[in-house]
């Protein structure tokens, strides 16, 4: 063997080694893909927040047909609105969150869609738990929560958020949404008499006039009475 050939013969031992082992170690942890989650302003208390899910297709058979979030504490369903998807996707409520669906996308096709929030929580970090649902019935999950000590294998997405700003506040809510009814009655103007107050006046000076009027009545038919009955004893005593 000429000797430049002997001197390459160990590098093509360990670049072949190299190779299989790369080879073994990805059959034995098959890269996998992740569902993330980006914000247009990562802030607390932030209004009017875009939010952009991705989900990472994984299947060599099938595309995504459903993608499943539930949202974190301070984000109501009813703050959400979708406002981009795959084409013929639709947006869904439920209690703890929504679920976008529609016709399945092409093999290795990435789902994609973004909501609008009207305000992001005071809080540092916001957890999306999102179930993935491909065409021939494969359910991915990724719902494990942040683990300092131990990564998770399919964590859920994970939104950082900076500090609020001096100027921002928590939102109030929607009237429309609020079932408390203000029973305070309404003030009235100084001066001014309640109409309640001034029918019940009127009411009585109109039942008071009637009951003069018969007193009246009375005194003068009493009156009368008396000056016809002592006319009477004086013709009898002239008699």
């Amino acid at each position: 063997m000429p000797p430049n050939h002997a001197a390459r013969a160990p590098g093509r031992v360990v670049a072949s080694g190299a190779a299989a082992l790369t080879a073994v170690l990805t059959l034995a942890h098959p890269a996998s893909a992740h569902a993330e989650v980006e914000a247009g302003t990562a802030r607390a208390l932030a209004e009017n927040v875009r939010l952009t899910f991705v989900s990472e297709a994984e299947s060599d058979s099938a595309g995504f047909t459903r993608i499943r979030v539930v949202l974190p504490d301070g984000i109501a369903p009813g703050d959400i609105r979708l406002t981009e998807a795959p084409k013929g996707w639709k947006l869904k409520t439920a209690a703890d969150g929504y679920t976008v669906a529609g016709p399945a996308l092409k093999t290795g096709v990435d789902a994609l869609h973004r909501i609008k929030v009207r305000q992001l929580p005071d809080a540092e970090q916001l957890v999306f738990k999102t179930v993935e649902t491909y065409s021939d019935g494969e359910i991915a999950r990724w719902i494990e929560l942040p683990n300092c000590s131990v990564e998770p294998e399919q964590p859920a997405p994970v939104l950082e958020l900076n500090v609020a700003g001096a100027e921002a506040a928590p939102g109030s809510p929607d009237p429309s949404s609020s079932d408390t009814v203000d029973t305070t009655p309404a003030a009235t103007p100084a001066g001014a008499r309640p109409a309640a107050k001034a029918a019940a006046t009127q009411d009585d000076g109109a039942s008071t006039g009637p009951l003069v009027g018969s007193v009246v009545v009375a005194l003068l038919v009493l009156s009368g009475g008396a000056w016809w009955l002592s006319r009477r004893r004086a013709s009898s005593d002239v008699g």
